[in-house]
């Protein structure tokens, strides 16, 4: 076990579900894919070649089966993207061997549709993992590096990137696992990008160990330096980007927390108290959650 952070591997009874400890790197998009998919492209591209394209084995097709990524797939796939006006791509690891450590995820929503009720709600989502190995492996600068070059085409209203409980937290058993976990260590996330991109329009999940805030949060906030004026915390960092976006560090590396040992992560409790207006709370994630479980969850670092 690392100080930082847990080491989890567990399997479901059900199935054999893994479910471990890692990354996630979270970017929601309030513009229509048709005026982006080449930057998701980009974003997509800058992922593969650094974690490497022979990490996937499969992308999962419209009825969500998974198919091999040999040539016919891999076309398909940037086809897919660049193409329709509302794509959902997923590409994965094999995982009969072991838990998913890599995994791209991209949901394209119908924001350019006045017709479709939800339009003026969701958010495109993009989303990439990485395991904790690539981290200890390559150290924080670089994972912070990949993120900076992941978001630079992505015109996003905010993201995360931090570390999360990974597995299919959809599924029977899953959530249970983690809900044992989740509010011991307040710093590892349970993402649930799709679910939360029908509804979190321009708003913030945060706060994780790097927040990027894009328009119009970053703008109602008075900008760079009055978000960097109410953040006190050592080891707290606000670097100005171009397109008058913004991504909070809090800390050289990403951290978990713990609070049986009295580790409740101060600096994401400060962030989380200046972007409470803007907050976002996701829907119930689960049976396995009560409300008041989830509503613990929601406002860890508030309450």
């Amino acid at each position: 076990m690392s100080e930082r952070y847990p080491r989890i591997r567990l399997r479901t009874k059900s199935r054999g579900y893994w479910i471990h400890e890692g990354l996630r790197l979270d970017f929601y998009m309030r513009r229509p894919h048709t005026q982006m998919a080449q930057a998701v492209m980009r974003s997509m591209d800058t992922y593969l070649n650094a974690v490497g394209a022979e990490h996937f084995a499969f992308y999962v097709d419209d009825e969500g089966d998974c198919q091999s990524l040999d040539a016919e797939g891999w076309a398909f796939t940037r086809r897919h993207l660049l193409e329709d006006p509302w794509p959902r791509v997923i590409l994965q690891q094999d995982s009969t061997e072991g838990p998913d450590q890599y995994r791209f995820e991209y949901q394209g929503r119908r924001i350019d549709d006045p017709e479709w009720r939800g339009s003026d709600k969701e958010a495109c989502v993009a989303s990439f993992w990485l395991p904790t190995e690539y981290l200890e492996e390559h150290g924080p600068e670089r994972v912070r590096a990949m993120a900076l070059e992941l978001a630079a085409p992505l015109p996003f209203c905010s993201g995360n990137v931090g570390l999360a409980f990974l597995g299919p937290n959809d599924v029977v058993g899953v959530t249970e696992e983690i809900r044992e976990r989740c509010l011991r260590y307040p710093g590892m996330d349970i993402p649930d990008v799709v679910s939360f991109s029908y509804n979190i329009g321009t708003r913030v999940r945060g706060p994780s160990w790097l927040t990027f805030l894009g328009q119009p949060v970053l703008g109602e906030l008075g900008g760079v330096d009055a978000l960097r004026a109410r953040l006190h915390s050592p080891g707290t960092t606000v670097r100005d980007l171009d397109g008058g976006r913004a991504v909070v560090t809090l800390g050289e590396w990403p951290e978990a927390g713990d609070t049986e040992q009295g580790r409740t992560l101060p600096a994401y409790r400060e962030l989380a108290r200046v972007l409470e207006p803007w907050r976002y709370e996701g829907p119930r994630y689960d049976k396995d959650f009560t409300p008041e479980e989830r509503r613990r969850w929601e406002r860890r670092f508030l309450d």
